[in-house]
C-alpha cells in the first residue's frame, strides 16, 4: 500500500505551531482555573508554572524549528566560503566578524547568487562583455522578451551597444537560424530608405532597371532591425506604421500588397518621447514600438565592467594597463560609452612599448590625472545628492581599484569602517569581483 505523504509549506506550518500551543495554553488555564475556583483553591500557584512550562515548550519548539531551518544553510555557508571566487570576497572572514550571524548569511547568500548570475551572463551571452548588475538586468529583459514575437525598443547613447543588444534579442529568440536584416535609417540617403526598406518594381523610377525585394520581404519570417530610427523621415515613418498595423508592404512603384511576417526591432540614441511633443516623430508610430522598451546603460554607470571590456579590447597583446592608468579609465566619465573606450585602449596600446601608462592615454585624461575626485564627469544640472551620490560611487571603485577587491583595504583607504564599506557597496550595486581583476594588472 502506497504510503499518503502531505507536504505543509513552514510558512503555514510553523505559525500553526505556535498558534495551536497559545490555544492549547489558553484551554488548559481555564480549565484549570475554573475547577480551582469550584473548590476554593487559589489558581495563581498552578497558573504561574503553567505558564512557565508553556514558555519552555515554546521555547524549545521555536529552537529546534530555527535550528532545522539554519543548519543546512549554516554548512551551505560555512562550504561557500572555502570557494576561492568567495573567500577574497568575505575577505578571508572579516565580514563575518563585522556583521551580525544572519546578516553575514545574506551577505555571503547575496555573493552566491551575484556570483551564479555572472556564470549565467557568461553562458547566455557570451558576445557581451559586462557582468555588473546594470548589464546583468539587461539581460534579464532581453531573455524575457526574446522568446516573444513583441516589438523592441532599444534606447540608449551612442557607443552602448545597441546592435550587440538586438542581436542577442534574436539569438535568444524563436527566430533564431531565419533571416536578420540590419538597417541604418542615418546611412541610406532619403531618397533611397523607401525602396531599401520596401522594394521597388522594374522602370519605377530613373535607374530602377529591375525589380528588387526590400529589407522587409527579404526578413519575412525572420527579424529586422532598423537602427537610429529616430532619423527616419516622416513620409518612411507612416508607412513602417502600416507595415506593424497590416503585416503588409508595397514596393516603390508596385500596385498591390505582400503579406510580411516580421518582428521588428528598432533603436534609437535620440529622446523619442520629446520628438513626439515636438511632431518630429509619429506619436502612433512611438506607440506601436515602444512595445517592450529596453534601455541600455551608459558606460559610466557600469564602471564594474571596464576591466574586463579593456583585456577585451586589447586581446591577446602583452600589454596592460597600469593600476594608475586603469584608475584614469575608472574615474573618466565617457560620452562616448563603449566605443570612445575601444578607441582610447586601441591608442594606448599603439603609443605604449610595454605596459600602459598614464602618459599613453589622451590628452584630456592627462588634466583628470592631479584633479580633484570627479568620477561621473561635470554631472551638471543633477541634484545635489544625485552628483554627491556619483562621487562618492566613484571614490568607492577606486578605492577597490587600488585594494585589488579586498573590502578592508579599500575601507582603510576610505577611512571607514568594513561593515559601512558594506552597505555601500550594496547600495550602489558595485560589482566588487569584477574589480579584483585589477590584482593581476
Amino acid at each position: 500500500m502506497k504510503r499518503l505523504i502531505i507536504y505543509i509549506s513552514p510558512y503555514i506550518l510553523i505559525p500553526l505551531i505556535f498558534s495551536g500551543i497559545t490555544l492549547l495554553t489558553g484551554i488548559v488555564t481555564y480549565h484549570v482555573t475554573s475547577r480551582d475556583l469550584v473548590q476554593n483553591i487559589e489558581p495563581l500557584p498552578k497558573i504561574f508554572w503553567l505558564a512557565c512550562a508553556s514558555f519552555v515548550f515554546s521555547f524549545a519548539c521555536g529552537y529546534l524549528i530555527l535550528r532545522r531551518i539554519l543548519k543546512p544553510i549554516s554548512k551551505f555557508v560555512t562550504e561557500a566560503e572555502k570557494l576561492p571566487a568567495l573567500s577574497q570576497g568575505t575577505d578571508a572572514g572579516g565580514a563575518k566578524k563585522a556583521t551580525e550571524e544572519i546578516e553575514h548569511i545574506h551577505y555571503v547568500l547575496d555573493q552566491v547568487t551575484t556570483i551564479l548570475s555572472q556564470v549565467e551572463a557568461r553562458e547566455l551571452f557570451p558576445e557581451i562583455i559586462g557582468q555588473s548588475r546594470a548589464m546583468r538586468a539587461l539581460f534579464a529583459q532581453i531573455v524575457k522578451v526574446a522568446p516573444t514575437d513583441s516589438t523592441v525598443l532599444i534606447t540608449g547613447d551612442s557607443g552602448t551597444g545597441k546592435e550587440l543588444a538586438a542581436t542577442a534579442i534574436v539569438d535568444h529568440s524563436l527566430r533564431k537560424g531565419k533571416p536578420f536584416v540590419k538597417v541604418n535609417c542615418v546611412a541610406i540617403p532619403e531618397g533611397l530608405l523607401e525602396s531599401e526598406l520596401f522594394g521597388h518594381e522594374k522602370g519605377a523610377f530613373t535607374g530602377a532597371i529591375a525589380k528588387k525585394k526590400g529589407k522587409f520581404e527579404l526578413a519575412d519570417g525572420g527579424t529586422i532591425f532598423l537602427d537610429e530610427i529616430g532619423d527616419m523621415p516622416s513620409a518612411t515613418q507612416a508607412k513602417i506604421l502600416r507595415v506593424l498595423q497590416e503585416r503588409e508592404v508595397e514596393r516603390v512603384g508596385g500596385a498591390g500588397s505582400i503579406s510580411v511576417d516580421v518582428r521588428i526591432i528598432a533603436a534609437t540614441n535620440k529622446n523619442l518621447t520629446e520628438m513626439v511633443k515636438t511632431g518630429a516623430f509619429r506619436e502612433d508610430l512611438f506607440y506601436r514600438l515602444n512595445v517592450f522598451n529596453i534601455h541600455l546603460p551608459a558606460l559610466s554607470e557600469r564602471r564594474e565592467d571596464i576591466p574586463a571590456l579593456v583585456d577585451h579590447f586589447l586581446g591577446s597583446a602583452e600589454k596592460h594597463f597600469s593600476s594608475r592608468a586603469m584608475q584614469l579609465l575608472l574615474g573618466h566619465s565617457w560620452p562616448g560609452n563603449v566605443r570612445e573606450l575601444q578607441n582610447v585602449i586601441e591608442r594606448a596600446a599603439v603609443m605604449a612599448d610595454g605596459n600602459i601608462e598614464p602618459e599613453h592615454l589622451p590628452p584630456e585624461f592627462q588634466g583628470e590625472l592631479g584633479a580633484t575626485v570627479n568620477h561621473g564627469g561635470p554631472d551638471e544640472g543633477k541634484p545635489l545628492d544625485e552628483r554627491l551620490a556619483g562621487i562618492e560611487k566613484g571614490m568607492i571603485i577606486e578605492a577597490l581599484s587600488r585594494a585589488g577587491g579586498i573590502q578592508a583595504r579599500a575601507a582603510q583607504f576610505l577611512g571607514i569602517n568594513q561593515r559601512s564599506l558594506w552597505h555601500r557597496i550594496k547600495k550602489y550595486g558595485i560589482d566588487v569581483d569584477s574589480l579584483k581583476k585589477l590584482q593581476n594588472l
